[in-house]
């Protein structure tokens, strides 16, 4: 690029127009087998998460899901599709805040909210990452869980599977 030309930025006003946009909740139950199948996958072998006797007479008054169970639990898509500039993407991270365990059998609605968009250039060329809030919500609409991630994306070419719509 000669020093006359101009670069475009990474990050345009439509992509702007996305940051405070939520996804569409979509709501999952809770389910004995798929939080045993998630500890055994984690290797947590606390009963609270499979033995029912145990967990009935703890404070939790039953089954329980280990705290990072939440992440298994997918937000829906933006009402809109957001316009991603690149074709790789990469897991930036993740903060947890934790209320309380997800109870075996209750509702859990999970929400995304683009919180920020922000570009850098590194040794893969220019990056973009988008830093949302995911927030899971009982059937009360009270906030048990909050995850804030960070998705990078990269490069050009064929696209890895999960671009668009993060």
């Amino acid at each position: 690029m000669s020093q006359h030309e101009e670069q475009q930025p990474v990050i345009t006003d439509e992509m702007r127009g996305f940051i405070g946009m939520r996804s569409i909740p979509v709501t999952y139950t809770v389910e004995k087998h798929a939080v045993e199948r998630f500890a055994a996958a984690i290797g947590d072998a606390n009963p609270l998460y499979s033995n029912s006797g145990k967990a009935s007479t703890s404070s939790h008054g039953g089954l329980i899901a280990p705290p990072t169970f939440y992440r298994s639990l997918l937000p829906g898509a933006y009402p809109e599709e957001f316009p991603e500039p690149f074709a790789h993407i990469l897991d930036g991270g993740s903060k947890y805040q934790h209320q309380r365990p997800a109870k075996v059998g209750e509702e859990i609605t999970v929400v995304r909210e683009l919180k920020n968009l922000f570009s850098k250039s590194g040794r893969m060329g220019e990056m973009l990452f988008k830093v949302a809030e995911i927030s899971y919500l009982d059937s009360s609409g009270d906030l048990v869980a909050t995850q804030e991630t960070t998705t990078i994306t990269y490069g050009h070419g064929e696209p890895d599977d999960g671009v668009k719509g993060h």
